[in-house]
């Protein structure tokens, strides 16, 4: 199976945040998994879908107690 690999404003724009964010925590050893490609940083479509679920487990926000 081929993966899919995004750019950094394709993530960026996915997360919509803006891309000195995604640079900022790249370079704070935060934020989703990457390669090194060149110069460009790329990311496994597989590594980012589960960093986000990574981040919704993690909680935050509004959790019904119920």
């Amino acid at each position: 199976m081929d993966e899919i690999w995004l750019s950094t404003h394709e993530v960026a724009r996915r997360l919509q945040i803006p891309v000195k964010t995604l640079a900022a925590w790249a370079a704070g050893g935060r934020g989703p998994r990457y390669a090194r490609m060149g110069r460009y940083r790329r990311y496994r479509l597989s590594d980012l879908l589960a960093w986000e679920q990574q981040q919704v487990e993690r909680g935050g926000g509004g959790r019904s107690s119920s």
